[in-house]
């Protein structure tokens, strides 16, 4: 196995990861030779954990609400008492509470922010707090990788998921943001929107293509992806949005500034605003919005939800 590719010695952490695209995750890392911590709600997690040790390798279930913010602390005190220590996290965990803005309830909304968004947060704190500390201890940078789930949902704006949208929108601002705040202790922090046929995301994909001999949405196909973005050579990668799926990985571009307004008289008035905006929207394409309507150029799969 190339050096920097492998992941023996390494210990992981992947949230969500009973079933689908967590699973495939946590598999793939531990093909690799990570040691795995697997979290989830329910007995899923054990079965991965025999699933992993079976093939040879380590791992411990440890069940739990990543939104509950004491989950990321018990999480990493896991990989840390178990196996010595914490160099990746896969930030996977998420459920679905589909709805329009106009039929969406509150409980709707907290649940999805709740696991999403908050769930992203209360492991990635605790890892940060875990990896400063052992930078400070050790005097310089030490190993360590976030890999967070955001979905192309936060790139179109997908009208029957407003809840999920934003909670995806947010975890790529905290992708940032902790790519900034932690690079100097080491940290290596990049996001994916993957498509994958799981049981949450079953109603939005239909058969498609086999290149490879693999199912186009098989989750295998994402997890080794992760799998790579976990490892060494994935060193000079941070703050970056990848789009996931099939034969392709689709590195984003950062938003552009498109066009800019000043004031002639160095304050607006409304009227000015009037002669100046007005006009350059004036018959434009209603896709030329902040949506990445471009971005499904991208899929030849014969599966696409958008």
């Amino acid at each position: 196995m190339n050096a920097d590719l492998s992941l023996a010695g390494r210990t992981a952490i992947v949230t969500g990861a009973g079933a689908g695209l967590g699973r495939a995750e946590a598999l793939a890392l531990a093909a690799r030779g990570a040691a795995v911590v697997v979290n989830d709600m329910g007995p899923a997690a054990d079965d991965v954990v025999a699933e992993i040790e079976a093939a040879g390798g380590r791992a411990l279930a440890v069940k739990g609400d990543v939104g509950d913010w004491s989950m990321g602390d018990t999480l990493v005190s896991a990989a840390v008492d178990t196996f010595g220590g914490l160099d990746i996290l896969v930030n996977n965990a998420g459920v679905l509470r589909d709805k329009m803005l106009f039929n969406l309830s509150e409980s709707d909304w907290d649940t999805v922010i709740h696991v999403h968004l908050k769930g992203h947060a209360s492991v990635s704190r605790a890892a940060a707090v875990h990896w400063r500390a052992a930078s400070k201890a050790a005097g310089g940078p030490v190993y360590g990788r976030v890999v967070n789930t955001s979905s192309e949902a936060f790139l179109f704006g997908s009208a029957g998921q407003p809840n999920y949208s934003a909670a995806k929108a947010g975890i790529v601002a905290l992708t940032l943001s902790t790519s900034a705040g932690l690079g100097r202790y080491g940290v290596r922090a990049n996001a994916i929107c993957p498509r994958a046929r799981t049981a949450m995301t079953e109603q939005q994909f239909g058969e498609g293509t086999a290149p490879g001999g693999l199912d186009v949405m098989a989750p295998e196909r994402v997890g080794t992806f992760v799998s790579y973005l976990a490892s060494p050579a994935a060193e000079t990668i941070s703050g970056q949005v990848f789009v996931v799926y099939g034969d392709m990985v689709a590195l984003m571009a950062a938003p552009t500034v498109e066009q800019k307004f000043t004031a002639d008289g160095g304050v607006f008035s409304v009227e000015e605003f009037g002669e100046k905006v007005t006009p350059y929207f004036a018959d434009r394409d209603p896709h030329a919005t902040y949506a990445a309507y471009s971005v499904a150029k991208l899929d030849d799969t014969g599966t696409s939800q958008y």
